[in-house]
């Protein structure tokens, strides 16, 4: 089964982290991978309505292609719960002292 073109194309975009639309077009042209202008586009849209990347301007013919990281933050609250859910399963064997 093949991958789809758009699968490969985030997997270079995820490689490099960042680059211009410009590179990303010239890598995936040095792997044999040459798509239409249009197809490139929409490939790009697509990722970045999925939430895998991020497309914004830098000049007037290039774009800055960014991987999308969520920084996931830590809830105090749910951190108590699980330290208190933790030492109550602790506690709840016979001869459990600390």
């Amino acid at each position: 089964m093949a991958i789809p073109i758009r699968n490969k194309v985030f997997d270079k975009i995820k490689e490099a982290g960042s680059l211009t639309d410009v590179e990303l077009y010239k890598t995936l042209a040095k792997d044999k991978m040459v798509l239409s202008e249009d197809k490139f586009n929409k490939i790009l849209l697509d990722l970045e309505i999925l939430g895998l990347i991020k497309v914004s301007w830098i000049t007037k013919d290039e774009k800055r292609i960014e991987v999308f990281v969520v920084k996931e933050e830590d809830d105090k609250v749910d951190e108590e719960n699980r330290k208190m859910t933790e030492k109550d399963y602790e506690a709840s064997f016979p001869g459990f002292e600390k």
